[in-house]
């Protein structure tokens, strides 16, 4: 079985960005060859209330969905742009609750099995 090079990178909620806290709430992963790019989100909300009990959920779990949503085929506002670039512009470096974290690598068979690993490892922990 052949593997693949990819990439992914944990998506991160800092509600409040001035102090550095935060908690994973999903985890995109990109790999090329397969011409694969998936997010998964999860947001628990009691973690998030435990760093900012005023902390916006319906909010944060909209800009959760945005990185579902551009990685879609058929709608988002990075739908005609090519997989890769919308991997970058997804993982670009933000001051903003919602970003994400740094760029990983590794090799996969099957990125999907991989992206449902790392979900369960870096966000379900």
């Amino acid at each position: 079985m052949s593997r693949d090079v990819y990439e992914y990178a944990v998506i991160r909620v800092m509600p409040k960005v001035e102090r550095g806290e935060l908690i994973n709430a999903g985890v995109l992963l990109y790999c090329q060859p397969r011409d694969y790019l998936c997010a998964k989100v999860e947001l628990d909300p009691g973690r998030l209330r435990a760093l900012d009990p005023q902390a916006d959920v319906d909010g944060v779990r909209r800009a959760l969905s945005a990185y579902e949503l551009a990685c879609g085929e058929e709608c988002g506002p990075l739908a005609g742009e090519p997989l890769g670039g919308r991997f970058r512009w997804l993982t670009a470096p933000r001051s903003t609750i919602v970003q994400a974290g740094p760029v990983h690598a590794g090799l996969t068979a099957d990125p999907g099995t991989e992206l449902a690993r790392l979900f369960d490892k870096l966000v379900r922990i």
